[in-house]
């Protein structure tokens, strides 16, 4: 239990260091993660790598797919091409429509895209919206945050549910099937909750000194199609290799499978999407490119959020080499819930360490022999049990998650907003999923 209280006391000590002393949310994480790591008894030497190691781990995984999503973001601000988008976009849906096109676009494309990649490749999209719109940013960051998160730990080929069912033994196909029905309603009630809550929550879409210049009539901005090559080219190479890699080798194991696997690398991707986004403007001159221009503009931004992210994949790493894990599955899973049993152990576990993908594999693991004990091991209820869990591992995204710092530093939230919007949201959606799962359940099993 000290561990779970400690874990408490921390999630205490980062928004109240944060919010009310207004330390720097790198510095609250670093500390939190050390006195986290030496309080839970672990070797002090163990402290210091799993500090190192989470941090240059994020890094490794997210930090150039950050620096390159913000610089092509930048060129499509800077060009207008992402006001021109914005204004295609909104001619179509509406002005009142914006979180709703924000929540389509993550349900679909964090299918095949992990969802910290694709907020990074929409958040420019989103500002532009906002923006043309006249609404608040938090309403298409929370959209577009949860529609990415519904699909993320509910359908593959994203690795948590696959892996799940693995574990699991379920037929792919089912959970495939089962996860769009229950990540679809989940991802209607995160919708709901970005137009009611988030709604309210009143931030520009940029701040000071950020904002693009307005081109006159767009007259010099790039074409619709031009403004939409640098977003939708690294989506569509990442969810190519996705479908490569399937078991079946859909392309076969040749040449082609490794040119996707390659190129849908979400690195190589946006290295991609970034040399169209260079055709963006309409006369490009080294200036752009120097320190003090666009390039340099969006590193300094990127530099920010890269680093905040790093630091809260170095205290994620303390709390999953703590152990933390271990003690709150091994404390519900005796608990008699039947189909809530694996929601509440993954949530618990989310809470606990802050990755989804951990908390989805190792609830697995903890629900494998207890599914027959249950009365869980037909096909359908294998299926529902994965898609359960990765409902729990969305309860709830907060400090300890690498997405919580990529959502509010992207979409100008302070943390003590972020737990309102992006952690209660998550909340509710999650919950719905369960319900929803607990609904096809009494029916089908």
């Amino acid at each position: 239990m000290w561990l779970i209280i400690l874990l408490v006391f921390a999630i205490a000590f980062i928004i109240f260091a944060t919010a009310k002393l207004k330390l720097h949310p790198f510095l609250a994480l670093l500390l939190t993660a050390f006195g986290f790591g030496i309080l839970s008894g672990m070797p002090l030497e163990e402290v210091v790598k799993s500090v190192n190691a989470g941090f240059g781990g994020t890094i490794g995984y997210i930090g150039i797919v950050i620096l390159l999503g913000a610089i092509i973001g930048t060129f499509l601000e800077k060009s207008g091409g992402a006001w021109r988008l914005a204004e295609s976009i909104l001619s179509i849906t509406g002005k009142k429509n914006v979180p709703l096109t924000m929540s389509i676009m993550g349900y679909v494309v964090s299918i095949p895209v992990f969802c910290d990649s694709g907020f990074v490749i929409l958040s420019s999209l989103n500002k532009a919206l906002a923006k043309r719109a006249g609404v608040t940013l938090a309403s298409g960051a929370i959209a577009l945050s949860l529609g990415l998160y519904a699909t993320h730990t509910m359908v593959p080929p994203t690795p948590g549910p696959i892996a799940a069912a693995g574990i699991l033994d379920a037929d792919l196909g089912l959970v495939i099937m089962w996860g769009l029905l229950i990540s679809a309603i989940a991802c209607a009630a995160g919708w709901v909750y970005a137009i009611t809550i988030a709604a309210k929550v009143d931030i520009p879409p940029y701040k000071d000194g950020e904002e693009p210049a307005v081109l006159p009539s767009l007259a010099d901005a790039p074409s619709p199609m031009s403004s939409l090559l640098p977003i939708v080219l690294p989506i569509g190479l990442i969810v190519l290799r996705s479908i490569a890699l399937f078991p079946t080798k859909p392309f076969g194991t040749g040449m082609v499978l490794q040119g996707l696997s390659f190129l849908g690398q979400p690195v190589v991707a946006l290295l991609i999407g970034f040399g169209f986004a260079l055709l963006l403007p309409k006369k490009l001159d080294k200036q752009m490119l120097s320190g003090s221009g666009w390039l340099g503009e969006a590193v300094l931004a990127a530099a920010t959020i890269i680093i905040i992210t790093g630091a809260g994949g170095s205290f994620g790493k303390v709390l999953q080499n703590s152990g933390i894990a271990k003690v709150v599955g091994d404390q519900l899973s005796t608990a008699h819930l039947g189909i809530f049993l694996p929601f509440i152990i993954a949530a618990g576990i989310k809470t606990a360490q802050g990755s989804s993908t951990v908390a989805i594999i190792t609830t697995a693991g903890i629900m494998a022999p207890l599914l027959v004990p249950l009365g869980l091991d037909s096909d359908n209820a294998r299926a529902l049990v994965v898609v359960v869990i990765g409902a729990g591992s969305m309860v709830v995204s907060h400090a300890n998650d690498s997405f919580f710092w990529v959502v509010t530093q992207f979409s100008n939230m302070d943390p003590k907003t972020g737990y309102r919007l992006q952690t209660g949201g998550t909340l509710v959606q999650g919950l719905v999923g369960a319900v929803a799962v607990w609904c096809a359940a009494a029916v089908v099993l």
